[in-house]
């Protein structure tokens, strides 16, 4: 996409162009994360692509390593098998 210019209003208020509002989804009442990196300034909507791509990242981040239900179902035999030696059993 081709650069775009805005001007930042005495509130300190901008307008995105709509051809980048429409091309990221961005309606009335999206919300917008704002951060630094360096001397930019980025902005990211917060729109349903934005949490799924968000998600896809997250995804797979954790594989390899033990599910947390395996070790709460661990965790749950050890008391249990606990709780059956105290029982006598």
């Amino acid at each position: 996409m081709e650069q775009m210019f805005t001007t930042v209003s005495s509130k300190g208020q901008l307008v995105i162009p709509v051809a980048i509002r429409e091309s990221l989804g961005i309606e009335p009442g999206t919300r917008v994360a704002i951060r630094q990196e360096g001397t930019r300034v980025i902005l990211e909507p917060e729109t349903l692509a934005t949490k799924l791509r968000i998600i896809e990242e997250l995804c797979g981040l954790t594989a390899g390593g033990p599910s947390g239900t395996d070790l709460l179902l661990e965790e749950r035999r050890r008391e249990r098998k606990a709780e059956l030696a105290k029982d006598g059993w």
